[in-house]
């Protein structure tokens, strides 16, 4: 259980970052953060989601599902 929270925190990070780069590239001041910081953050994060889940199925903790269909 504690995975799956850390997955959805993991990914509404993710969406958060997202959006503050949208809202940077909308306002278009000078004086705010850069938009790469936030989307630089994003690949950060869904980074560290793929390699948590491919350590997560390498070991065993989380299976896939044998029948896809």
């Amino acid at each position: 259980m504690l995975i799956k929270i850390i997955l959805v925190v993991l990914l509404a990070i993710v969406v958060f970052s997202l959006f503050q780069a949208l809202l940077v590239m909308l306002k278009n001041d000078e004086a705010a953060p850069k938009m790469s910081k936030f989307l630089g953050r994003r690949l950060i994060f869904s980074a560290a989601v793929i390699l948590l889940l491919i350590i997560l199925l390498l070991t065993g903790v989380i299976t896939p599902n044998p029948r896809p269909y």
